[in-house]
């Protein structure tokens, strides 16, 4: 993203590599949830303390906010698959190459440019984040406006707020995951009742489709099921 002003839910989503890939059979629907609001209070966080905790839920909220014409990443239970991620080999990068030397202005082409593993760069960079949001703002990321929050992100987002280099690609991973937070399957904590799913009218795992191979143009009727069987 080259700006981080926050533009409509629907061409936020087209815009995600996720969003593309589905273009084709998305529809113009707000997901209408059986879920009620979703309630955080009785999550207990995996990795995070209290503070990163709250600082998850405040940067996802406007990374995808819950205000517009579908689901935001609170309803979709992203901090949830965040935070599960981070705990598990994601978090630790049991499977990548750690080894140096690391450049961070490297192109993403050649991989992950930090000594620190994911779960490490989400503990050093959100008070390394959080001082620098005091000392422009006088408040914690979490307690700032919206408007503020959104303009604390930009300035993150282009560099005008420098963490260390190790830290500096922060705010692309924290994007990253929120994105794959909020299309994942909800096995893994996020996408919560599939709601991401019904809003851009994917069907999800479902086993056959070789009825509606030669249906073209054809709005798909059937829900979006899960990697569990799951029906929304």
């Amino acid at each position: 993203m080259s700006n981080f002003s926050p533009p409509s839910r629907r061409s936020f989503l087209f815009a995600s590599g996720a969003g593309v890939a589905l273009a084709g059979t998305a529809v113009a629907m707000r997901a209408n949830s059986k879920e009620p609001a979703l309630k955080l209070d009785a999550y207990k966080p995996e990795y995070f303390n209290a503070d990163e905790w709250a600082f998850v839920l405040a940067a996802t909220a406007r990374l995808i906010p819950s205000e517009g014409d579908g689901p935001g990443a609170i309803e979709a239970h992203v901090p949830v698959f965040i935070d599960r991620q981070l705990k598990g080999y994601y978090g630790n990068a049991e499977i990548w190459y750690m080894e140096g030397p690391h450049d961070p202005a490297a192109t993403p082409d050649r991989g992950w440019q930090s000594p620190l593993n994911p779960a490490q760069l989400y503990r050093k960079a959100i008070p390394a984040f959080n001082a620098a949001c005091t000392e422009r703002f006088g408040k914690e990321f979490k307690s700032l406006a919206a408007e503020q929050q959104d303009e604390a992100l930009t300035a993150l987002q282009k560099g005008e707020i420098k963490l260390d280099p190790e830290l500096s690609f922060f705010f692309t991973t924290l994007l990253a995951n929120t994105k794959e937070g909020y299309f994942a399957d909800p096995l893994h904590g996020g996408n919560h009742g599939m709601q991401s799913w019904k809003y851009i009218g994917f069907p999800g795992a479902r086993a056959s489709y070789a009825e509606w191979v030669d249906q073209h143009n054809v709005k798909y009727p059937l829900g979006p099921v899960s990697i569990k069987g799951e029906r929304a």
